[in-house]
């Protein structure tokens, strides 16, 4: 004898309708409906600018963020006459000069030559002091001493001023400093972002001595790299040490968390100037900053090419 099947779900009743429950569905809108209904909102507000000026912050723009410039901390004003802009930049385009700026900061109720930094001798840190006071931008003190007219907090800011204007001179980039991406979850800012054939480069520039660089300082950078996604990365530290003893093992380690990646090698093109990946570099300050920095760029850009 043939079983009845097993019922699944409600049973209809005589007339074939299902029951649905004690609640009735609640009734879907038609698209009449709907439409009216969106016609008769407020539109929602538009938060920051509408047009960012500049390419470079309408290309953050263009990538989801809300890009402001910070105010960039300066021994200096921001808006320096051009010839005086020119003759500083010139003047932090040597090393030795930038060492003794950086030590003059630290001592904003005045310094010594001789104080300012102990890598120079006394001649040359007096002749330092002097071009400062030349610029406008130190005075003398009794006792040969000297100090800084404008107050900062460290030589950071000098440091992506003297970077941003040099990228604009002697490469043609657009390029925007101290860049806010207002992102949650990533800290800190861009010290450098540049642009040139509607591509996008990003520089970190750190200004300390390597033994500073923490951990911490590593992966935040890599954070804002891989929120960012640039073309271009380079790594910048204003040293004449090598990076591989601290730092290049901090990055190459960072890397290898992030992609899982274990046979991780770096490149050297020359000195030290590494090439991490095929669009991430590393380069110090020696013999040549700027230098270097194009050298860097020029690699990374043949890397976008398309291949032959």
């Amino acid at each position: 004898m043939e079983r009845p099947r097993a019922q699944i779900g409600p049973a209809a009743d005589g007339e074939g309708h299902y029951p649905i429950g004690k609640s009735r569905m609640k009734k879907l809108r038609s698209a009449h409906e709907l439409e009216v209904a969106a016609a008769t909102e407020r539109p929602a507000r538009t938060r920051g600018v509408l047009c960012p000026r500049g390419e470079v912050l309408a290309m953050l723009a263009r990538r989801g963020f809300r890009p402001s410039k910070a105010r960039l901390d300066l021994p200096f004003p921001e808006n320096l006459e051009e010839a005086t802009a020119e003759r500083l930049s010139e003047l932090l385009g040597h090393y030795a000069f930038r060492l003794f700026l950086r030590g003059a900061i630290q001592k904003a109720e005045g310094f010594s030559p001789e104080e300012a930094t102990q890598y120079l001798e006394s001649v040359r840190a007096k002749a330092c002091a002097e071009s400062l006071v030349g610029l406008g931008l130190a005075e003398r003190l009794p006792r040969g001493c000297y100090r800084l007219i404008w107050r900062a907090r460290s030589f950071g800011g000098t440091l992506e001023w003297y970077v941003a204007r040099e990228l604009g001179r002697r490469f043609g980039f657009e390029v925007a400093s101290g860049v806010r991406l207002h992102a949650r979850g990533v800290g800190g800012d861009l010290d450098v972002v540049a642009t040139a054939e509607g591509k996008l480069a990003y520089l970190e520039l750190k200004s300390s001595p390597p033994k500073n660089l923490s951990e911490r300082e590593v992966a935040a950078f890599f954070d804002r790299m891989y929120l960012l996604r640039p073309d271009l990365t380079l790594f910048v530290v204003d040293t004449a040490l090598r990076l591989s003893d601290r730092v290049l093992p901090m990055l190459v380690a960072e890397l290898k968390r992030r992609q899982g990646e274990t046979t991780l090698a770096p490149r050297r093109l020359e000195r030290e100037l590494w090439a991490l990946a095929p669009h991430l570099y590393a380069v110090n300050g020696r013999p040549d900053l700027m230098t270097n920095i194009g050298r860097a760029i020029a690699e990374g850009w043949r890397a976008l090419s398309p291949p032959l």
